[in-house]
């Protein structure tokens, strides 16, 4: 009997092959991690990005940017500087215009003047204490009142209250020694309406009253009046303005009203 062949190179290679497999995976995990090699950074592939059969490798991603901490400053700060801008987006406001007797309607501001005495205006003029000189007076034509001890005060253009100032100044001039002096309006001057109505005229002003109700005092409208809108004269702080304004229009005493002709 012959013996068995003895093992070859090639077997006692396998062997130790897989000896050294197992001494590898029974090592501990630290010390495999502790002893890999540093791997250098990745390159882009030469294949787009695929292994071998084609799958997607991971790619390679950028590295962190180190972003410098916000730092918090206490204590007094200096105050941001204002810098004008030069030619920028704001432009100078429009210069005011002069106040208009008519409001928003006519062109202007809604600002309406204080009331101007004027010629045809009867006052209540009270002084304190002194019984001779309380009583009603009437602004004559030139535009004064006559009171006694204190003779000839203008008041055309004024107020009551800028009437009453003068009163007073007048009569500290040695005829009282602390007056006090209110000024009333005790009627209005007339209103007058000409044009398409059908009794031009002049008639006692009504407080509140507008230029329809001037026109039902009047007689009402001409059958060739233009009802849509009236033509107002009015004086005021010295000067006269002239202009359309509709018939709910509220009127002043001393304000001329014309009802214009319609044209067809």
């Amino acid at each position: 009997m012959q013996a068995p062949p003895a093992a070859s190179d090639s077997g006692r290679g396998l062997a130790q092959n897989n000896f050294s497999l197992r001494q590898t995976y029974s090592a501990p995990a630290t010390q495999a991690y502790a002893q890999a090699p540093a791997q250098p950074a990745a390159q882009p592939a030469a294949d787009g990005g695929r292994g071998l059969f084609g799958a997607s490798r991971p790619r390679a991603q950028p590295a962190p940017q180190y972003q410098q901490p916000y730092v918090i400053q206490y204590g007094a700060q200096p105050a941001p500087q204002y810098q004008p801008q030069v030619g920028g987006p704001y432009r100078a406001a429009p210069a005011p215009q002069a106040a208009s007797p008519y409001g928003a309607y006519a062109s202007a501001s809604p600002y309406e003047p204080a009331y101007s005495l004027d010629s045809g205006d009867r006052l209540r003029i009270v002084v304190f204490g002194q019984d001779g000189i309380s009583n009603s007076y009437l602004v004559d034509a030139a535009g004064n009142v006559n009171l006694p001890l204190v003779g000839t005060i203008p008041a055309r253009g004024t107020s009551p209250q800028q009437l009453a100032t003068l009163i007073t100044a007048r009569l500290k001039q040695g005829y009282v020694r602390e007056p006090h002096v209110t000024v009333e309006v005790e009627a209005y001057r007339p209103f007058f309406i000409l044009g398409e109505v059908t009794n031009p005229g002049q008639y006692p002003y009504v407080v509140n009253m507008t230029a329809e109700t001037a026109i039902a005092i009047a007689g009402g409208f001409s059958p060739r009046a233009s009802k849509g809108q009236v033509t107002l004269t009015r004086t005021a702080s010295g000067q006269q303005f002239h202009g359309d304004v509709p018939l709910n229009y509220r009127l002043r005493p001393g304000d001329t009203v014309v009802v214009k002709e319609r044209w067809f």
